[in-house]
């Protein structure tokens, strides 16, 4: 049989050093050993080597232990040995391993030794799977055992791990991708600068006023930040924290005088236009301790900048990238002795938006100076509005407004405007109570009013329960349970479906109502639900509010009490348990101009990386209302004639408007409000025969629709078709 290459000698003299510390209590009896250990069978020596890398690949590190020699046992205490494995594994991002015998040798100058040779193959998160050959496990015929067993060492680990190496990850992190609107102008970048501090402990030439020095300027307690140049051998050159450019400019003098620090710049992220759609584009802050263990194990350090909120959350994964890697061997002293793997980097991909930045910026501004208008009158009580505008044929957002709005710069972790100024920026917003972080377009729920009518006819006429030509005499009073009146006095006379959803007549939908309820209760909050309310409009950008339709059963559970046709009667026309979203009121109104189907609302365009072809991003598929197509086209008539008919409750919002050419089809909306005065809805759609979009507007406690709102969406309309 071949000689080791490893002479005894040399193998001997290894335990001696390494495996034998002086004896901590008195010795064992030795058992009685059958044989001489140099007689030991080499079978033996391959099954213990063979159990031991099983228990290894099954994780069982009591297994592997039990299989180490005594001296190994004595030299590396169990919790010892656990450790270095666990922060191996942890390092590594290990997942799982297998290995491949390959042979085992017998020192036939000391035949109480031998050499198992195998390889083993890691898989790990961050580098795939890699393969560490030519590995070899020493194993000697241990007398205390009468057995072969390992002589462990950390280079059963790694080999370059004996003398006190050890594993570290180098991940290069991408940089954060940008987000631009429709047309590629940007919305967030990387273009904020921020400095890392670098200090060295060993060439710190005034300690104490070192640490006072990075102290001040990372505002983290003096122990903090000693513990952290302490845990590493006083030759490294350890990063210590990321400040502010001012705050580099106000401390840097200091830190070079008594710290002989040094400064990288790193990019920061920046929203380019303050208070432009922060709703929407969200922000990047530090992750959740639930939130890191996962980062982590995907190659993210755990104070890595991540999305917190809108498009920058939902979106994170793709923005940020994969981080490239190195799994390195190193010294003590910090020096590469091997590399084992390498891992490329996925650069974190750009996302193009829906809408035009242009006029996201003019639909903001429509809103804010409504306010500013109106700031003697309905805005000293509405604290907030919110505005959409939507593709019709495909559910791209053109436009999201929530007002008031906010500085999203200042919730970073690394401000353009520096910490300070971006503290108070917060303070005020959050103390300022019609709450501005709040995105009422999507997560604002609210009586829809009479807007609602047009989920009434359309389920009245649909379900059969009344003819599409169906007359009622409205006589501005309604009574089949407490006397309820119309908006007009005097009534509008004798109207059909179509006239009534013209002139909002109320008592037409009591009756509505009542019949629905009485033909069936489920019949009104089940077709509500079909046609979009209620439940969630499927857009994955932004987190969502879901509203609420009340049936029957809601009733039953929340309230212990019995629906009755009085419910309906209220939900006909918009009030009572109903709470609706504006996306899902735009959505609707979108079903009504494209023939009935709800679009998938989206935020995002495309997806990919600057110079290259850019892909679609995944939308998903439209929701039919399963509609009769009559029935649409008469809700379609009745809102068509709000605008034109001289009995329309938004005739004079529109007369003279430009908007007359193409034609605007919408419905007005006053929702009461226990809390205070009515909200004011406005939903349309442009123009009138070939459709391009649906707009929704609501001001919150301002009124009546057709004097609040109704104007807001005219001129969004006239803004969006250049007729302004």
């Amino acid at each position: 049989m071949p000689r080791l290459l490893i002479s005894a000698a040399v193998i001997i003299a290894l335990f001696a050093a390494a495996c034998s510390p002086p004896p901590r209590q008195a010795a064992l009896p030795l058992p009685t050993p059958t044989l001489p250990p140099s007689d030991y069978p080499l079978e033996d020596a391959e099954r213990t080597a063979r159990l031991y890398l099983e228990a290894w690949r099954r994780g069982d590190f009591a297994g592997m232990y039990n299989l180490l020699s005594f001296a190994s046992q004595e030299a590396n205490p169990f919790d010892d040995f656990r450790a270095l494995y666990d922060d191996s594994y942890a390092t590594m991002t290990f997942e799982a391993l297998s290995f491949r015998p390959v042979t085992i040798l017998r020192d036939e100058s000391n035949r109480s030794l031998a050499t198992f040779h195998y390889d083993v193959t890691f898989s790990t998160r961050m580098l795939g799977d890699f393969t560490d050959s030519g590995r070899s496990l020493w194993l000697v015929a241990d007398a205390r055992n009468a057995a072969w067993r390992v002589a462990w060492s950390a280079r059963d680990i790694f080999a370059q791990m004996a003398d006190g190496g050890r594993l570290r990850l180098d991940p290069t992190v991408p940089n954060r991708a940008n987000i631009y609107d429709r047309d590629g102008s940007v919305l967030a970048d990387q273009n904020g600068r921020v400095v890392t501090v670098n200090v060295t402990r060993a060439q710190i030439p005034e300690y104490t006023d070192c640490l006072n020095a990075l102290s001040a300027a990372l505002a983290e307690p003096v122990a903090d930040i000693q513990a952290r140049l302490e845990a590493r051998p006083p030759d490294w050159l350890i990063e210590l924290g990321i400040i502010e450019a001012q705050t580099y400019q106000a401390t840097h003098t200091a830190l070079e005088t008594f710290c002989d620090a040094g400064f990288n710049n790193r990019p920061a992220r920046r929203y380019a236009t303050p208070h432009l759609a922060p709703h929407i584009l969200g922000y990047v802050g530090y992750p959740s301790a639930a939130e890191i263990p996962a980062l982590e194990a995907a190659g993210f350090a755990q104070d890595s900048i991540i999305g917190r909120s809108g498009l920058e959350a939902s979106w994170d994964e793709t923005l940020r990238g994969q981080p490239a890697a190195r799994l390195l061997i190193v010294t003590p002293n910090g020096q590469v002795v091997r590399e084992l793997a390498r891992s490329s980097a996925r650069p974190g991909e750009s996302i193009w938006l829906t809408f035009d930045a242009d006029f996201q910026a003019q639909a903001q501004q429509i809103i804010a100076d409504a306010y500013t208008i109106a700031k003697d009158g309905w805005a000293l009580e509405s604290l907030g509005a919110a505005a959409v505008v939507m593709d019709v044929r495909t559910g791209a957002i053109l436009a999201m407004v929530s007002y008031p709005t906010f500085d999203n710069n200042a919730y970073t972790p690394f401000p353009v405007m520096g910490r300070e100024a971006a503290d108070e920026i917060i303070r005020e917003t959050q103390a300022d109570p019609a709450n501005p972080e709040v995105n009422r377009a999507v997560q604002g729920t609210y009586p829809l009013g009479s807007v609602m009518k047009t989920v009434s006819a359309a389920a009245a006429a649909d379900s059969g329960v009344y003819a599409l030509d169906e007359r009622y005499t409205c006589t501005g009073i309604w009574d089949r349970d407490i006397t309820r009146y119309d908006w007009l006095p005097q009534g509008h006379g004798t109207v059909d479906l179509a006239e009534s959803l013209t002139t909002s007549c109320n008592p037409y939908y009591y009756e509505v109502g009542y019949h629905l309820s009485q033909t069936d209760p489920w019949l009104l909050p089940n077709y509500a639900r079909q046609l979009g309310f209620g439940g969630p409009t499927g857009m994955t950008d932004l987190a969502e509010a879901q509203g609420l339709i009340g049936d029957p059963e809601w009733l039953r559970v929340n309230y212990g009490a019995t629906w009755t046709f009085s419910e309906a009667v209220n939900m006909s026309i918009g009030q009572g348990y109903l709470d609706v979203t504006p996306l899902q009121v735009v959505r609707w109104f979108a079903a009504i101009a494209n023939g009935g189907t709800l679009p998938h609302p989206h935020l995002v365009g495309q997806v990919g990386l600057i110079g290259e072809t850019l892909r679609p991003a995944p939308v998903g598929a439209g929701t039919p209302t399963n509609l009769r197509p009559d029935v649409i086209a008469t809700v379609r008539q009745g809102i068509c004639a709000v605008t034109t008919s001289p009995v329309g409750t938004a005739v004079f919002v529109f007369d003279g408007s430009p908007l007359q050419t193409i034609g605007v089809c919408g419905k007005t909306g006053t929702a009461q409000n226990p809390q205070g005065t009515s909200h004011a809805w406005f939903a349309a759609y442009a123009p009138r025969d070939n459709p391009e979009i649906a707009v929704v507007a609501i001001i919150e406690n301002s009124g009546e629709g057709s004097g609040v709102a109704a104007p807001i969406v005219r001129d969004l309309l006239e803004a969006y078709f250049g007729l302004d």
